[in-house]
């Protein structure tokens, strides 16, 4: 009797550790990007991923965007996909944000809104921005970052995704 009850604790627990992970696949997001044409995961190519949760009021968001220009070399051909939350679609905040940071004159770089869909948002449980998450070639997920990492740690992690590459 006694061993039955431990190996059900034993399972409780191993099931709600597996409920705890992080899901491995981009999200099905739709996005409206900048120039009012929608954005969803079949607009990807098939290369390393950098999705990136933010608000373009964020202090930690401004910051990491910063430091991500300077070492978009580092970066190579990864596309970044920058999702944020708006008032009904509102992209003012965002094409602001574009301008101020001079994000249009980096093609691989996609930016948008998902409304109040915050379909990405209940998908990853995000509490705070920004939260980023690096996905390999074939869409499965490498590393996330639930707090603002250092911009080495982001470098490392795209570059661990490179190596996966078959």
């Amino acid at each position: 009797m006694m061993k039955k009850l431990i190996l059900f604790f034993c399972l409780i627990i191993a099931a709600g550790c597996s409920q705890a992970q992080e899901p491995t696949a981009i999200p099905p997001y739709k996005i409206l990007k900048t120039d009012s044409t929608w954005a969803t995961p079949a607009n990807l190519k098939h290369r390393r991923t950098l999705l990136i949760y933010f608000s373009p009021d964020c202090p930690h968001c401004q910051h990491l965007t910063n430091e991500m220009k300077k070492v978009m070399k580092q970066f190579g051909d990864t596309q970044i996909l920058m999702i944020t939350w708006s008032n009904n679609y509102d992209i003012r905040a965002i094409k602001a944000f574009v301008k101020d940071y001079g994000l249009a004159k980096y093609p691989n770089i996609t930016i948008g809104t998902e409304g109040y869909t915050y379909l990405v948002q209940k998908y990853f449980k995000i509490e705070t921005t920004p939260y980023i998450a690096v996905y390999d070639s074939k869409s499965q997920l490498v590393q996330s970052f639930r707090k603002a990492p250092d911009i080495d740690d982001i470098v490392k992690a795209v570059k661990a995704a490179d190596s996966k590459k078959s």
